[in-house]
């Protein structure tokens, strides 16, 4: 107030007595005018700490911000809107003394000309009321920001639990997949062996192993019973086109009796619906160049592809073919191909690359000609294309030896030819040297494996259970056998046991016996 006698002196204008008790009238009104909103500026700020704690203690404190921000810009406005009219939505309190100074003001003007410049005080008030909401902003703001910081530190701390439980249950996720794996590779093919004795619907088995025995002593003695009124094929297995002597030792022997006996020329590591073509085009061909129903031996894989060719072109093969012998086959499945393609276990990514790259890049085969060996598509296959009943079935399985004996017999599977240099004509000759590697011996060892971890008899890659054909005669030597005894050579002979070659005889010989 002191600021308005100022400028009326600087005017000139000199103060007379009324003059002098209206300044101090409105000075003394002032002051109890600014007391006034201290109190009441007192007033609000407690009822608005008293909220504010109220909400605290509800924890919404979101809305309490929301709520603080609304009534600061309806009850403090700021400076630059701080009028007249905005003014008067301050309380009723504050407003009242406003009314009041200004009912005071008007009261004790004498003269228009002694206060001609009522802009000025006008210009003083506002200053105060600038002064007032500035003040009061600034207030709110200090009280707020703990507020402010409470929120940061609540939403941080919500946001920290968030992470640590998405972490926990991407941890305890990953924990359960490698259990998972873990129980799979451990539980690898124990649901799966055996799995067609198991299946209902599927027709039974007869054992013919006697009858299989009587046969084979009797070729043994010189007894040969086959007849030459059939063409006689047999089918090689997997990795065959990798051993050149593969049923080499078989076909001479029944080419020497004056019969005609083919191999089939086939890819081994193609599919085995590849091969089923394949096959079905090589019968057709010898029945109608020779003009004789075939009789097909397949072993291994080859038993599996015969069985599919006269699944799926039963039709057009069902004259043509008089018997099929499936020696040592995996009809079934072979857990040793389930164990190294099945899906979800501890390395199936890593273990699939290598073997496709054996098979596919290395030995330029086909990746399926595997994978139809699992008991997964074997089940699948089995159930789509069912075998005809009117041809005779014989199904041959043996179980390899794991005797430490084993491992050092080796098997002759192919001839390194050399050339010779000699006589005066300096002629070259041709020398073969045999090439043996212990197959018995790895046969052995997974033929162990096998019996230890799954309890099952095999001849190291097929387990017994799984070479019987439903519907078939089951053939069961008692001499201990593995894989390849039966198209390849042992090294060391014993004359006094009968080779494969005799035993490929008798088989054929039983087709016959069981086709008439």
């Amino acid at each position: 107030m002191g600021c308005v006698c100022i400028k009326l002196l600087r005017r000139g204008t000199q103060l007379g007595p009324e003059d002098l008790e209206l300044t101090v009238h409105f000075e003394c009104r002032g002051m109890e005018d600014i007391f006034s909103r201290l109190i009441s500026l007192t007033s609000y700020i407690s009822q608005r700490i008293i909220e504010f704690i109220e909400d605290l203690v509800l924890g919404d404190a979101s809305r309490c911000l929301e709520d603080s921000e609304t009534n600061s810009s309806g009850q403090h406005p700021t400076y630059e809107t701080c009028n007249e009219h905005d003014f008067s939505s301050l309380d009723s309190a504050s407003l009242s003394r406003y009314c009041y100074s200004s009912t005071i003001f008007d009261f004790h003007e004498r003269d228009a000309s002694d206060i001609e410049d009522l802009s000025d005080i006008n210009t003083g008030l506002e200053v105060v009321r600038g002064n007032y909401c500035r003040g009061v902003r600034f207030i709110f703001k200090g009280l707020m920001l703990p507020i402010f910081c409470l929120e940061f530190a609540w939403r941080s701390a919500i946001a920290s639990w968030r992470c640590f439980c998405y972490q926990m249950r991407r941890m305890q996720a990953h924990v359960q997949r490698i259990v998972s794996r873990v129980l799979r590779t451990l539980h690898g093919s124990s649901d799966d062996i055996g799995w067609l004795q198991r299946t209902p619907g599927m027709a039974p088995v007869k054992d013919g192993s006697a009858h299989f025995m009587e046969l084979l002593q009797s070729i043994r003695n010189g007894v040969h019973k086959l007849p030459d009124s059939f063409v006689y094929l047999l089918i090689p297995g997997l990795f065959s086109n990798h051993g050149p002597l593969y049923f080499v030792s078989t076909k001479r022997f029944f080419s020497k009796m004056g019969l005609a006996c083919h191999i089939a020329k086939i890819h081994s590591e193609a599919s085995v619906e590849h091969n089923a073509w394949e096959l079905k085009q090589y019968i057709e061909e010898l029945y109608w160049g020779a003009g004789k129903r075939v009789m097909l031996l397949g072993h291994s894989k080859g038993g599996v592809d015969a069985a599919a060719a006269l699944s799926i072109y039963s039709q057009e093969l069902s004259n043509k073919v008089a018997g099929l012998a499936l020696v040592q086959s995996p009809y079934g499945g072979t857990p040793i191909a389930s164990d190294i393609l099945r899906e979800g276990q501890v390395a199936d990514r890593e273990t699939r690359r290598i073997m496709e790259f054996l098979i596919c890049k290395l030995i330029k085969g086909d990746m399926r000609a595997l994978e139809d060996l699992t008991y997964e598509k074997r089940k699948e296959f089995i159930k789509n294309h069912k075998l005809p009943y009117n041809i005779p079935l014989i199904s041959f399985h043996s179980e390899a030896s794991v005797a430490p004996g084993v491992v050092a017999t080796l098997s002759h599977i192919a001839h390194a030819e050399f050339p010779r240099f000699g006589g005066e004509d300096d002629a070259v000759a041709v020398r073969k040297v045999p090439v043996i590697v212990p197959v018995s011996a790895a046969m052995a060892l997974s033929a162990l494996h096998l019996q230890l971890r799954y309890g099952e008899k095999s001849d190291g890659l097929v387990t017994c259970r799984d070479a019987e054909v439903p519907g078939s005669i089951v053939v069961k030597p008692d001499r201990k056998l593995d894989h390849s005894w039966m198209v390849y050579s042992s090294w060391k002979k014993d004359p006094t046991e009968p080779d494969a070659c005799e035993m490929c005889e008798a088989l054929l010989t039983m087709l016959v016996e069981l086709g008439t």
